[in-house]
């Protein structure tokens, strides 16, 4: 079955000016994302995952940040050009979005009932009767009981796992095309999200709804996602099918990240590599790639010229001077 571009971000670069000088947080990124498909973005604190969601929502504290260029056609509209009252339509009604941290999401002086019923009004112009019931419906659907009783509650009675529940509740409330997942499992135990990564699961199924999962473990992503984006320093680094960039990862980045990982077919024997090194000062832009530094393949090119993302297979882009599977120049 065809399928069609929901969103397709183009050459998007953010920059924040900070006292100690220019954070250069995003560096001219390029995606998409098609309808009803789960696109997981994958790198370790401070790469840019956040602020790439964040820039084309036009949710960027302005200053310090500034979106220096780029596009995000959602739907043959560029999200970065449009007015702010357009924006604000399609914030929450036809793209939402689930923070990390639910706590401080969540209103802590408003009842849970009344946060899940603001955008009910706003968008769908429902009356209060029916942006209730709607609510009580939503809650139940994200699996948390005695949803009538609890509208009434205040996020700080509700657990780790139900507020993050809660979250997801308030995004799915307009019936959004996308959903954004900011590491909405983080703070929570292993039990937990697997609860809702099964959850969002189901719920993307069912509503057909496109999802970009944003998260710094390979590990969560394996049996959700349809195709991986692998970033670093603001870069993406590599592109692929979950299946091919587990079978075949072709940037030392990926592949040191899932050396780290646990796994069950590992030889009792053999220790989990962890990757040398520091991620790199963003307020310095990097000369040539910015993994050099940390990677065993440095031929003396990677120091000069920061390499492009190009085809190593069919819908399999990699950011690398060198073939890391021989070792061999490219």
């Amino acid at each position: 079955m065809e399928t069609h571009k929901l969103i397709e971000v183009k050459d998007l670069e953010t920059q924040f000016h900070t006292p100690e000088g220019i954070v250069y947080a995003v560096n001219g990124i390029s995606f998409f994302v098609h309808e009803g498909e789960t696109l997981a973005v994958v790198g370790e604190s401070g790469c840019g995952k956040s602020v790439t969601m964040l820039s084309f929502l036009r949710l960027i504290p302005t200053p310090p940040g500034e979106i220096v260029s780029g596009q995000a056609l959602y739907r043959e509209k560029d999200l970065l050009r449009i007015s702010e009252d357009e924006m604000e339509h399609i914030r929450g009604k036809e793209i939402a979005m689930i923070f990390q941290d639910p706590m401080t999401s969540l209103n802590p002086v408003l009842t849970i009932g009344r946060q899940i019923t603001e955008p009910l009004h706003t968008h769908l112009g429902l009356n209060k009767a029916e942006a209730r019931d709607r609510a009580i419906k939503l809650l139940l659907d994200v699996g948390i009981p005695d949803a009538a009783r609890r509208l009434n509650d205040y996020p700080h009675q509700f657990s780790g796992g139900m507020r993050q529940r809660v979250m997801i509740a308030m995004a799915l409330a307009c019936a959004p095309s996308l959903l954004i997942a900011d590491e909405p499992t983080t703070a929570l135990d292993v039990t937990i999200q697997a609860q809702i990564i099964e959850l969002v699961a189901h719920i993307r199924q069912h509503m057909n709804m496109a999802v970009i999962w944003i998260t710094h473990d390979l590990g969560v992503v394996a049996g959700m996602a349809d195709r991986v984006m692998v970033m670093y320093a603001g870069f993406v680094v590599e592109e692929a099918h979950v299946e091919e960039l587990y079978d075949n990862p072709r940037h030392p980045y990926t592949h040191a990240l899932l050396s780290a990982l646990p796994r069950v077919d590992r030889r009792r024997d053999s220790r989990l590599k962890s990757i040398p090194g520091a991620p790199p000062n963003l307020l310095v832009k990097p000369h040539g790639c910015p993994f050099a530094p940390r990677c065993e393949h440095t031929i003396e090119r990677c120091g000069n010229e920061n390499p492009p993302l190009q085809k190593v297979a069919p819908e399999h882009f990699a950011a690398c001077w060198v073939d890391v599977r021989t070792g061999a120049p490219k």
